[in-house]
C-alpha cells in the first residue's frame, strides 16, 4: 500500500502552480521575449493582451516575471531587475501606483513619508531608482483597473504608463478583459506603441485537444487517461473554455483519482463531476431549504 505522505506530496504538486506550455501561450511569452531583448529605444514597442477573466493571461505574466528575475552582481552590488510585474492599482491614482512600484523593489522608506511626497517628487525618484535596475519592461496585470475611474483620471493614468516607458526605454505591457482594449486605444500615442493580443476562449478543435491532453500528462498519475471525444465536449461545456475552470476541473479529478485509487482521469468521472461554483450554490440552496 502506497505510503501516505508519497500520495499527499502529489497532491499538494497538483494544487501548486503547474505551468503547461501549450502553443497559444508559448506565443504569447515569444513575444514578451523578443520585446524584452530588443535593442533601446525611445518609443519602445509594447503589447496589449486580453481575454475573458481565467483566460490565462496572469499566468502568462508569471511565468515570464520568473523567466526574468531579479540577480544580484556582487561585484558592482546592484540588483539589476530586467523586468517588473505589477498590479494596477483599484482606481487610476498616480500617487498610489508610484507607492506601489517603491513597494514592489523594496525601497525603504516609510509609508507616512512616501504620502507626504508629492506626486511629482514620487516620479523623480521612481523614474530613478528603475533606471539604476536596467528595466527593460513594465508589465501592469488588471489594467482594466483604470475603469474604475472617470475619463480625465484615465487619461492621466494613460499619460503616467506612457511617460515611464519613454523615459526607461522600457517596452510596455498590459494585461486586462477585453473591455479595457477601448480605454487603451483613448491614449492614441499608446494604442499605436501596443500591438493588441486576443486570448480567445477555447473552443472544440485540436488546440483545445492537444492542450487536455498536455495538462492531463502534466498530472503526477500512474496509469495514462484515454478520454473519449464526448469528454473533451463535456469539459468544454463544464467550463466555457476559460482556462482557469479548466485547470481546476483537471486538478480536482486528479486529485480524486488519487485518493480513490483510479490513478487516471476517466470519462466516468468527468461526467459525473460538477464545478466548484455549482456545488456551492447547491449547497447555499440545501441550507435555505433546511431551514425553510
Amino acid at each position: 500500500m502506497r505510503a501516505e505522505t508519497e500520495d499527499d506530496g502529489r497532491i499538494a504538486l497538483i494544487q501548486s502552480d503547474i505551468w503547461i506550455g501549450f502553443p497559444r501561450a508559448e506565443q504569447v511569452l515569444d513575444r514578451l521575449h523578443g520585446l524584452i531583448e530588443m535593442s533601446r529605444q525611445t518609443r519602445m514597442p509594447g503589447l496589449l493582451v486580453h481575454g475573458a477573466s481565467g483566460i490565462g493571461k496572469t499566468m502568462i505574466a508569471r511565468n515570464l516575471s520568473r523567466r526574468y528575475a531579479p540577480e544580484y552582481d556582487p561585484e558592482s552590488g546592484v540588483t539589476h531587475t530586467p523586468l517588473l510585474l505589477l498590479q494596477a492599482p483599484p482606481a487610476p491614482d498616480e500617487r498610489r501606483f508610484y507607492m506601489h512600484i517603491l513597494a514592489a523593489v523594496g525601497a525603504p522608506s516609510s509609508t507616512l513619508s512616501l504620502k507626504a511626497q508629492s506626486v511629482a517628487s514620487l516620479e523623480v525618484r521612481v523614474v530613478g531608482l528603475l533606471r539604476d535596475l536596467g528595466l527593460r519592461m513594465i508589465m501592469i496585470d488588471e489594467v482594466h483597473n483604470l475603469l474604475a475611474g472617470t475619463h480625465r483620471e484615465q487619461r492621466r493614468f494613460l499619460n503616467v504608463l506612457r511617460y515611464l516607458s519613454n523615459e526607461l526605454e522600457a517596452s510596455l505591457v498590459c494585461y486586462g478583459v477585453s473591455e479595457a482594449v477601448d480605454a487603451i486605444r483613448g491614449d492614441v500615442q499608446l494604442a499605436r506603441r501596443l500591438d493588441e493580443h486576443h486570448l480567445p476562449n477555447w473552443r472544440d478543435d485540436a488546440e483545445f485537444s492537444d492542450m487536455i491532453q498536455t495538462l492531463i500528462a502534466a498530472m503526477p498519475l500512474e496509469k495514462k487517461s484515454n478520454l473519449q471525444v464526448r469528454s473533451l465536449k463535456q469539459i468544454l461545456a463544464l467550463t466555457g473554455g476559460v482556462t482557469s475552470r479548466i485547470f481546476a476541473l483537471v486538478k480536482d479529478l486528479s486529485i480524486d483519482a488519487i485518493i480513490s485509487g483510479d490513478e487516471c482521469v476517466t470519462d466516468d468521472a468527468i461526467a459525473k463531476w460538477t464545478p466548484v461554483w455549482s456545488r456551492h450554490a447547491n449547497a447555499q440552496r440545501r441550507l435555505e431549504k433546511s431551514g425553510a
